[in-house]
């Protein structure tokens, strides 16, 4: 049990702490060594960026967007252990570090209700930093995630992945619309990407919802799940603006 008086946890002093680190650095070497996708500090920074950035345009305080983008630098630690359930996983490890960091228990509680559920298998947004963090995570499907040195063109992960050039995440503060955009070339398809990402999508959209927002996916300017087809630009228009950040 952690004794002592309880302290303000910070972003940094989380980035500074040897055991995430250690923990992040083996999940992504885990994974590498099962076939899958960069998931180390590139990663793990995008996700904790971003679900900062959106919990800041939609106006929530302070201490909730550093709270959310702790959520995103940690939310894969579970992979350390085991992919299989690596959301709850990853929270009690979270609990047990940020304890001994001394963090006050009731902030902890929302960080590890958000990293445990941040998978589609077994989650749903509980909370504001889950519902940012699931469409931080999700959204971050792009050709620097590929690892080059194994890199496969049969693998239709690795080939998805390869053909998206561009990815981001917008806000529509007036509209309350949270849209993904995807830019891809011909290596892949909007169907391959669905192959994967359907469920993942499913998922930020429930997660939008809990946010009080819609979610739109947009593919070299087609609306996926909407009505309308958006323009096929990176200019954002009116109250949209991006918030994610590689």
């Amino acid at each position: 049990m952690a004794q002592g008086a309880k302290k303000i946890i910070t972003l940094d002093a989380v980035k500074s702490n040897p055991e995430f680190r250690a923990l992040i650095e083996t999940a992504n070497n885990n994974l590498e060594v099962m076939g899958y996708t960069e998931h180390g500090l590139r990663h793990v920074g995008y996700v904790s960026k971003t679900t900062a950035n959106i919990l800041r345009a939609l106006g929530y305080d302070g201490r909730t967007i550093e709270l959310g983008a702790i959520a995103g630098w940690i939310h894969d630690i579970g992979n350390a252990v085991n992919r299989k359930n690596h959301g709850p996983t990853g929270a009690l490890l979270a609990y047990e570090i940020l304890l001994r960091m001394r963090m006050d228990v009731n902030e902890i509680a929302q960080i590890v209700r958000a990293i445990g559920n941040h998978e589609e298998e077994t989650g749903t947004p509980v909370n504001a930093l889950a519902a940012a963090l699931i469409i931080a995570d999700k959204s971050d499907a792009h050709r620097s995630r590929v690892r080059r040195r194994a890199y496969d063109a049969s693998d239709i992960h690795d080939r998805v992945n390869m053909a998206i050039k561009k990815n981001y995440i917008s806000v529509d503060e007036q509209k309350r619309v949270i849209r993904l955009y995807i830019f891809m070339d011909a290596i892949s398809s909007t169907m391959e990407y669905l192959q994967i990402y359907f469920s993942r999508i499913v998922m930020s959209e429930q997660a939008a919802g809990f946010l009080g927002c819609s979610f739109e996916l947009i593919i070299n300017g087609a609306a996926i799940n909407g009505k309308k087809t958006a323009k096929p630009t990176v200019v954002l228009r009116g109250s949209e603006r991006e918030v994610s950040e590689d």
